[in-house]
């Protein structure tokens, strides 16, 4: 009945990437870009010590990571970064200390959205128009 739908499938890890690699650019970005000092002293507080040298890993991670996905260029490599990202953020910082959905608190919902769509591009690659396309296309 949908069987046209099947000619589209390629165009779902795009979609993944598209929707994971914008919000992850933009998380990114002020961590390594506008308040590092400030990024460093919350990890410190966190507990994820030194924060100076995490809030760069994260920074990187998730800022080219999410370039890299946008573009479809490493996007396993990216993909597993992030995922490896949220369990980290769901376990160091939400989990114990918040449910899964509050209302007065940031839970960790979200986390959980996004690890589950970075594994998804783990497994499935980079789909439509991505960089690794053009690039295998060119025998490189």
């Amino acid at each position: 009945m949908f069987d046209y739908l099947f000619l589209y499938q390629d165009w779902a890890p795009t979609a993944l990437r598209l929707a994971l690699g914008v919000p992850f650019v933009l998380h990114g970005y002020p961590k390594l870009f506008k308040n590092f000092a400030g990024a460093a002293a919350w990890f410190d507080s966190a507990g994820i010590r030194p924060g100076w040298f995490w809030v760069l890993v994260v920074g990187v991670v998730e800022f080219f990571g999410g370039i890299a996905l946008v573009a479809g260029a490493f996007t396993r490599l990216a993909a597993a970064l992030i995922a490896i990202d949220m369990l980290v953020a769901m376990a160091k910082v939400k989990w114990g200390k918040v449910r899964m959905v509050e209302m007065e608190k940031t839970g960790w919902e979200l986390d959980l959205a996004y690890f589950a769509m970075a594994a998804a591009l783990v497994l499935l690659g980079p789909g439509a128009y991505a960089l690794e396309s053009v690039i295998r296309g060119l025998g490189v």
